[in-house]
């Protein structure tokens, strides 16, 4: 699995890009705000001839679906997620106005995700991990052939998701954690929706939540 991490707009979000040997990718919440940030995407994606096949959301917060738009303009794909996510991402909007942001566009949302659904990206395979909490529908994504999971805002670096937004849970949150991500091999890298990348291991014997 190869990937590129942008980080984008104005909350720091990390968006994701994977793809296998044969150039089939996929994208992890797309955050993209500006239209310098979609450009430095689109053109890694034509320079590096990758064939993007889909659009995954570990949740639907606004910060990771800024550019679900221009990908659906640009490459007719529609943001899959969880069911639990739908109404969260519906009133995104909402959210922006709290926070000052002009309305923005979004497309209708693609097939809904479910526990333990393995996707496919070429040759890579993902599993959803359903982990709730900071969000009612969250997912992470483990791929155990490469060693590492995509784990949204559940948990970062020495941290966890906040659980002050709607829908949000700190008990469920904690429980996902521990049921679903640190029942994962230790060697397991984690990389968060911000942040820096950490693993599995290190979380489960630093991390102050728990």
């Amino acid at each position: 699995m190869q990937i590129k991490c942008f980080t984008v707009n104005p909350f720091y979000e990390n968006t994701y890009l994977i793809w296998d040997k044969h150039g089939v990718a996929a994208v992890i919440d797309p955050g993209f705000y500006s239209k310098a940030e979609w450009n430095s995407f689109a053109s890694f994606i034509s320079d590096h001839q990758l064939i993007l096949s889909d659009v995954i959301l570990t949740h639907a917060h606004l910060d990771h679906i800024f550019g679900c738009e221009e990908i659906y303009r640009n490459f007719g794909l529609r943001p899959r997620m969880h069911a639990d996510e739908i109404s969260l991402y519906h009133g995104a909007n909402q959210v922006a106005a709290m926070y000052g942001l002009d309305h923005f566009e979004y497309p209708p949302a693609g097939d809904l995700l479910s526990n333990n659904e393995v996707l496919h990206v070429g040759q890579l395979q993902l599993k959803i991990l359903y982990t709730p909490g900071h969000s009612p529908g969250g997912i992470s994504l483990y791929s155990e052939a490469a060693g590492l999971v995509f784990s949204g805002d559940a948990l970062f670096e020495g941290s966890i998701g906040r659980t002050d937004l709607p829908g949000g849970n700190m008990e469920i949150l904690r429980s996902s954690i521990r049921n679903q991500l640190f029942t994962l091999p230790s060697e397991t890298t984690v990389y968060s929706g911000h942040g820096g990348v950490t693993a599995i291991g290190q979380e489960i014997l630093t991390n102050p939540f728990f």
